[in-house]
């Protein structure tokens, strides 16, 4: 990585919102530092550097913590912007769009789709949840 910047990542597998990070993170091809959480047992290093919601994901980039993955996810495209290669089109139309959908999933298919997973299953919550998103995509 250039500059010698340092990136550390701190999330549990299960979590959509840090696998997001991870591919935003390798989309731009940074190397960094995996530190798996106990959501039970939260460490020193989460609850320091996320004091305020005390969740993954956290990307810490040269001792400095960002928190939410979608702050992190801009965070990501504005500090590591070489080569021109960007997370999100140029199109102003195009960026509110994907900006939209990523608000959806957060909101409404995220939580939901991972409470309806635990309680009815696999299947039932792809029922529930794909026609909406398929229908977002062209």
């Amino acid at each position: 990585m250039a500059g010698g910047d340092e990136l550390n990542l701190l999330g549990t597998w299960p979590s959509s919102f840090v696998t997001r990070v991870q591919i935003a993170v390798g989309l731009k091809g940074l190397s960094f530092e995996y530190a798996e959480e106990d959501l039970n047992n939260k460490s020193e290093l989460l609850l320091s550097s996320n004091p305020v919601h005390k969740k993954v994901p956290v990307l810490i980039h040269d001792g400095k913590p960002i928190s939410e993955s979608q702050i992190i996810l801009q965070y990501i495209d504005e500090a590591f912007n070489f080569n021109g290669a960007f997370l999100l089109s140029a199109d102003l139309y195009e960026r509110a769009v994907a900006r939209f959908w990523a608000a959806y999933i957060d909101d409404k298919v995220g939580h939901t789709s991972y409470m309806e997973l635990l309680i009815c299953g696999f299947n039932r919550s792809m029922k529930l949840c794909f026609p909406v998103l398929s229908s977002g995509v062209s």
